[in-house]
């Protein structure tokens, strides 16, 4: 099973207030300050430092220092990234740093170019000298990638809001890079409790730190439809009006969900959205009595059971019903993927499940996009271009899952074990579950995808998502207690070349990350594994 019984209400509140107090519990059980110390803006962090691990860093020669005469250069492709740089470097600087399509060999330059294909569309180079830094890239995602590198390069205080002291050394040198896959994703569960655009946009800027270029959002489930749905009103106002433990739930208009889409592309993530069938579907058959079998609908649920509800198969209207709500949200996601769920649809027969998924598949086709579901849709018809995503805990492929493959499936791996940032780090953790075992940074980060798939070619593969169920999680400090510093090592695992995957260098490089994660405001665990500035 992917999910079971989360905690109680009185459980959740509990867990709030350890958080709140900025207390963490390590493995040992022993209580730690949730407070990483203070940053040193003495000396640059080392080329070396970088997470997710570059292709190749070369130091050497000496730093450039930022001041207030550093101009950042770029062409019209560049433009928005260098923005973005400005934007994030003058509060804490408190330097001008004016932004300009000039020519000139001084200053950051951020510059896209045909000599950078070999590094496709994401990788990006960074020169660093006395004169100054150098981003080159083929695409503009190459770019913001690259600036990810340069922000992790400065002192840590540069995350600050507010005027720090300085100095703002680049160690010299040369990086390259590029990803290992294109996929490389995070998922946030909206359904079993809402998060406002605002707090999915908190979480955005954190995964683009570590070049993660996915959102999976979760819009869907039986305890929460959370997609505006114009054909079928109901699901949004009726089967989105609560959540977990009770309470007024919500979700997004089309507006609020566009901006979600442009926020992200800002950011050059993508993201996936998933409407799960044809089980987790009690908050959809709770809106409209007619997709049920009998005629009746149940009442809204609030509790963490999964497993027993499911779409009425043989019923025409059912696939009208698809077909609206695909399509409407086709129009809205620019995307080439939609995630059409399919797992733990246990109230549905084999037969049942066979005779949906092949008829669903072609609809989504129909309006333009690509199928996407959990690695049970291996059991349906394969369709051009699925991706299926494994969240298994053995790495076992079963049959069907090998069939697939052979059959032109790619897989994205999510290992409940290694990936699912909900799962609690030891047995003192106060959020999250543990069916899956619990998953301490050093199990998430130890493992190589490439290989863990028994049965399935590597080049199978197309990358990694760390998903994060919101059973026990309900504000942003909460999901940041789960994900960091897990979602880091998830996304080295996605970008980094196989032979850069160690946990003893890892470790030593997101132990420096914490002043980083603290000047971000970002809540994160404090594992005993990690060294911690």
């Amino acid at each position: 099973m992917r999910r079971r019984t989360a905690r109680t209400r009185l459980r959740h509140l509990l867990c709030a207030l350890l958080l709140t107090t900025g207390t963490a519990v390590g493995a040992t059980g022993a209580s730690v300050d949730a407070a990483a110390p203070a940053a040193s803006a003495a000396a640059p962090p080392s080329l070396g430092n970088v997470i997710p691990a570059p292709t190749s860093a070369k130091p050497g020669g000496s730093p450039y220092e930022i001041s207030a005469k550093t101009v950042i250069r770029t062409d019209r492709t560049g433009a928005p990234v260098a923005r973005q740089l400005a934007e994030l470097l003058r509060p804490s600087t408190g330097y001008e740093l004016p932004v300009t399509t000039k020519s000139g060999d001084s200053g950051i330059q951020l510059r896209t170019s045909a000599k950078e294909r070999p590094l496709g569309a994401e990788g990006y180079r960074l020169k660093s000298g006395r004169a100054g830094v150098v981003i080159s890239a083929y695409k503009a995602a190459g770019l913001f990638h690259g600036i990810q590198t340069l922000r992790q390069l400065l002192p840590a205080a540069v995350e600050s809001g507010s005027v720090q002291a300085g100095p703002w050394k680049v160690a010299g040198g040369t990086i390259s890079d590029k990803p290992r896959y294109g996929y490389r994703g995070t998922h946030l569960d909206v359904s079993r409790h809402f998060f406002s655009v605002d707090k999915v946009k908190k979480y955005i800027d954190q995964m683009s730190l570590y070049k993660i270029n996915r959102l999976h959002l979760h819009l869907s489930d039986d305890q929460g439809w959370r997609i505006a749905i114009d054909s079928w009103p109901r699901l949004a106002t009726y089967g989105g009006s609560t959540q977990v433990g009770g309470g007024a739930g919500g979700y997004y208009t089309k507006a609020d969900y566009k901006e979600i889409v442009r926020y992200a592309a800002s950011k050059y993530l993508t993201v996936v959205p998933e409407i799960d069938m044809p089980g987790h579907t009690n908050a959809a058959l709770a809106s409209y009595a007619e997709l049920n079998c009998d005629g009746v609908a149940p009442p809204l649920y609030t509790g963490t059971d999964v497993g027993f509800s499911s779409l009425c198969v043989p019923k025409e209207i059912t696939y009208d019903f698809v077909d609206d709500v695909i399509g409407e949200l086709a129009a809205l996601t620019p995307g080439e993927y939609i995630h059409i769920g399919g797992d733990e649809a246990h109230s549905t027969s084999h037969e049942d499940y066979v005779k949906f998924m092949n008829r669903v598949t072609p609809i989504v086709a129909e309006h333009g996009k690509k199928v996407m579901g959990w690695h049970q849709i291996a059991a349906a018809d394969p369709v051009k271009g699925e991706l299926a995503q494994y969240w298994d805990t053995t790495g076992a492929a079963s049959a069907d899952v090998v069939a697939a493959a052979k059959a032109g499936t790619k897989f994205v791996l999510s290992p409940a074990n290694k990936l699912y940032l909900d799962m609690k780090y030891n047995k003192d953790t106060p959020l999250g579950l543990s069916w899956a075992g619990y998953v301490e940074v050093q199990d998430s980060y130890s493992w190589d995808p490439g290989n863990y798939l028994q049965g399935v070619p590597g080049d199978a593969v197309a990358g990694v998502e760390a998903p994060l169920w919101s059973e026990t999680l309900w504000e942003s400090d909460q999901v940041e207690f789960m994900a960091f510093p897990r979602l880091a090592g998830a996304a080295e695992l996605g970008w980094s070349q196989a032979s850069a995957l160690s946990w003893d260098s890892y470790k030593a490089r997101v132990g420096t990350h914490g002043p980083r994660w603290t000047a971000m405001g970002i809540d994160f665990y404090r594992s005993p594994q990690v060294p911690w500035s």
